[in-house]
């Protein structure tokens, strides 16, 4: 790069209205030295573009169809700065919680995108914190989780958390156990955990959370430990500590 030329950028535009992504498209004639590599009209495009393209600089609807913006934050790996793009000023908080370097209201107004562009080029590059660290200060105070997100390369699935069976501790990883499959995610279970409902979800192991609408009966094996069996045939260990906290849901619903 010469002396005194301009650092470049390149940009995603992800909104599912096409008239929110022209605005954006318009405001950014006036800077050159964005590049717009593509623009997505929902979540799941997005999650591929960003995997794909890794961008510097996405500006991000917050409320679209299956996957919100949140969503997309948690499921990118790649170290990009994020500007929210939204209607409701509810979401300006919990857009700084999740490390966005800004948020636009629509209607955006000039000077405002002006300066919030600003912002993202002074901070391209700035280390994220973890996926499920996003994930988890973006969702409202005592809301619990009703589904999870996993990306497998380029897919995105969606898991109802009333299909979820159990959640098996594999390294880094925990397995998503729903309807016969698992499903791989870089998390730990002590954070999906902290996402469920403790009314519907029992850590019964250090290595087991499991749904408690799916547990047939409990089985002793050893001297201290039990097995919780399922209604699909799994049988999952059973720690002493992990019984109490059975025991002392049956009790709560007796």
């Amino acid at each position: 790069m010469s002396l005194g030329a301009e650092k470049k950028y390149t940009a995603l535009l992800v909104d599912d209205e096409e008239l929110a992504r022209h605005v954006l498209r318009e405001l950014l004639q006036t800077h050159p030295e964005i590049h717009i590599l593509a623009e997505c009209s929902n979540g799941f495009e997005a999650v591929k573009a960003a995997t794909e393209h890794k961008p510097d600089l996405i500006f991000l609807d917050v409320q679209m169809p299956k996957l919100t913006g949140f969503d997309v934050l948690e499921l990118i790996e790649t170290q990009v700065a994020v500007i929210f793009v939204t209607a409701y000023d509810q979401y300006a908080m919990r857009a700084f919680e999740v490390h966005a370097v800004d948020y636009l209201l629509k209607p955006i107004g000039r000077e405002r995108f002006e300066a919030a562009v600003e912002r993202a080029k002074n901070r391209v590059g700035e280390k994220r914190p973890p996926a499920p660290q996003l994930a988890a200060a973006a969702r409202p105070p005592r809301q619990f989780l009703d589904r999870l997100v996993v990306k497998d390369g380029t897919r995105v699935t969606l898991i109802p958390v009333a299909k979820l069976d159990y959640v098996e501790a594999q390294d880094d990883y925990v397995a998503l156990a729903s309807q016969g499959k698992k499903h791989l995610k870089q998390q730990t279970i002590a954070s999906v955990e902290a996402g469920l409902d403790p009314a519907r979800f029992v850590r019964v192991h250090r290595s087991y959370i499991v749904n408690f609408e799916r547990v047939v009966r409990i089985e002793p094996y050893g001297k201290d430990s039990r097995l919780a069996i399922l209604a699909d045939g799994t049988r999952l260990p059973v720690s002493r500590t992990g019984y109490s906290r059975l025991k002392s849901l049956l009790e709560d619903r007796a």
